[in-house]
């Protein structure tokens, strides 16, 4: 067997992938004849035939599902590499922008990032609050390095740090609350009122609606503190962070409206970025940080998650 090349490898998981010759030279921007000479010859160095070529697709054989099988370690530790060299070859970032979601606990985010930030004079910090489905839209355009919001977990471009875990309450004002309304309350209840609910900030996510009673009237906002002083003055009930009116419910400022049927939610805050990308040092430095500070901080204020 003669040595063969981490190219020639490279082209052999494309066509894989891509399903074909011509697809796997369109996402490596090469020729067909050039990806087609590199699979034969890698053939021909193994000694093995990877591909069955007899088909009108191209299918791997046994010998080819168990090389491509090992050869994903070659081309993970490749690509780390690559990413690596990336990094040592950007020096330290002029800035970083950093996407606060609507949800997350500002005082502990912010005080986070200002400790952070004071080490870091060479590196200005770009600070963005957006809403919703606004935080991940802007991460996943590249717009930002990092965001503090909720997330997929399940999307393999994404990866996270937990922080804490926000408890979502359905609340209203008593002056606002029907004089009859039952124990147990369901959204059709409410359907008169002007519910208040958040102004998603995404430019082309589709819209996905949290908690929106069919048929009510609605203000929108643009931040949960508006949101909280909206709902406070009886112009409109809605669901608000508990973090956020712990004491308006303890002094029955706002009644909640949690039951069966309004059971509120409950969502997991993290730190993300994309795990796609090469990182610059600041980035990296940043991302321990918060690993190793972040969830402490959160964890007086709001239930924590690890």
């Amino acid at each position: 067997m003669n040595e063969f090349t981490l190219h020639d490898v490279q082209c052999f998981d494309a066509v894989v992938r891509a399903g074909g010759f011509q697809a796997a030279a369109s996402a490596l921007h090469r020729s067909h004849p050039a990806v087609f000479a590199a699979v034969a010859r890698l053939e021909r160095q193994l000694g093995l035939a990877l591909l069955d070529r007899s088909g009108y697709r191209v299918r791997m054989t046994a010998d080819g599902r168990a090389f491509h099988r090992k050869a994903q370690t070659l081309l993970t530790e490749f690509a780390g590499l690559r990413a690596y060299a990336t990094q040592l070859s950007m020096g330290e970032e002029s800035e970083l922008h950093v996407v606060i979601g609507d949800l997350c606990p500002r005082p502990q985010t912010l005080a986070l990032l200002s400790r952070f930030f004071a080490a870091c004079p060479g590196t200005r910090l770009h600070l963005h609050v957006e809403a919703v489905a606004g935080p991940l839209e802007r991460l996943l355009d590249g717009d930002a390095d990092l965001i503090v919001h909720r997330v997929d977990k399940r999307d393999p471009r994404i990866e996270s740090i937990g922080l804490c875990e926000v408890e979502l309450v359905p609340v209203i004002a008593p002056t606002l609350m029907p004089e009859r309304l039952p124990k147990s309350v369901k959204p059709e209840h409410l359907r008169e009122l002007t519910q208040c609910v958040m102004r998603d900030t995404a430019r082309h996510t589709p819209t996905r609606d949290y908690f929106v009673v069919e048929g009510a009237p609605q203000c929108t906002v643009s931040d949960q503190s508006m949101k909280r002083e909206i709902i406070l003055q009886g112009l409109g009930w809605g669901h608000l962070p508990r973090y956020l009116i712990e004491d308006d419910l303890r002094l029955e400022r706002l009644r909640s409206l949690a039951g069966r049927h309004l059971p509120g939610a409950r969502e997991k805050i993290v730190a993300a970025r994309r795990s796609d990308r090469p990182h610059g040092p600041v980035a990296e430095r940043l991302w321990r940080y918060l690993s190793q500070n972040g969830p402490d901080m959160f964890a007086d204020s709001v239930s924590m998650h690890r």
